[in-house]
């Protein structure tokens, strides 16, 4: 949410490509800028928009509300990106991105032929935005997809192939403790198919309201991994989730295949997105 009570959002077919700011009421939009597939977006305390483009090129974007565009950069490491996908800044100011890990036109070629064996190499970036450099943190995530920082600090990166939501204990300095597997976030008894974690946002209780595509509904896990409640929503892939205004307890879900966005009443607020200064 913008703070003028509006919100941003990206659409990503290749129709519309485009960052667009829907108002508070839900009654009128603007499009902001084409862009080509943006996917995560956070926005910074001056204003600027942050957005992981996912195609053209693969690269972090400063967007500016004006309609101005800058690509910042196309790699990390050495390691030109391939999927940019989601974006959460950490307690030291960086900017923290996950990268899925394959190009896109040919991971969804070998889905829709029902191959599960094409190579994934998903990482997680640390991006350092005064220096403007990108540092490598983990790799080899199947398909890292979306990343938020817990009540406890620590850093929480889902990965929609394993269908698993990771915890990596944050230092201070920015680098990040071993990978740990935190919760499942599939509901194995259902059946098979593409499905796994996507974007995710926690609330002041420390609770993650993980988006899952695939599923069809919000996954909320508690602070010991232990799924408390699936939140069905009005389509099968749910892709991200933001909390309301504060006091309002509610959460906002953009679900891909409705083409919607949905609100659902939670009672609780969300965990602020930007360290304290």
């Amino acid at each position: 949410m913008l703070p003028a009570g509006e919100w941003g959002v990206v659409e990503m077919t290749p129709e519309t490509g485009c960052v667009t700011v829907i108002s508070s009421d839900g009654v009128s939009k603007r499009v902001v800028v084409k862009t080509g597939r943006p996917n995560g977006m956070v926005q910074d305390r001056s204003g600027s928009l942050w957005v992981a483009e996912s195609m053209n090129p693969p690269s972090l974007l400063k967007i500016e509300l004006d309609g101005s565009s800058e690509v910042v950069m196309t790699e990390g490491d050495g390691i030109e990106f391939m999927f940019p996908n989601d974006l959460a800044f950490g307690p030291d100011g960086a900017l923290y991105m996950t990268d899925s890990g394959v190009h896109r036109e040919p991971f969804v070629k070998a889905h829709e032929e029902g191959r599960t064996d094409f190579p994934i190499d998903g990482k997680l970036f640390r991006i350092d935005l005064e220096g403007m450099t990108a540092n490598v943190l983990d790799d080899g995530l199947q398909f890292a997809n979306g990343l938020a920082f817990g009540v406890d600090r620590a850093l929480y990166v889902t990965a929609t192939v394993t269908g698993l939501l990771y915890r990596y204990e944050w230092n201070g300095d920015g680098t990040l403790g071993p990978r740990e597997d935190f919760a499942d976030l599939v509901d194995r008894t259902q059946s098979p198919g593409f499905k796994g974690g996507d974007g995710l946002a926690v609330g002041e209780n420390g609770y993650f309201y993980c988006a899952v595509v695939g599923q069809g509904d919000v996954t909320v896990v508690d602070t010991d991994g232990h799924i408390v409640e699936r939140i069905s929503v009005g389509g099968d892939q749910p892709t991200n989730v933001a909390f309301g205004p504060k006091g309002s307890g509610d959460i906002y879900v953009t679900v891909k295949d409705a083409g919607t966005v949905e609100r659902h009443h939670v009672g609780v607020d969300g965990l602020a997105l930007l360290p304290s200064k």
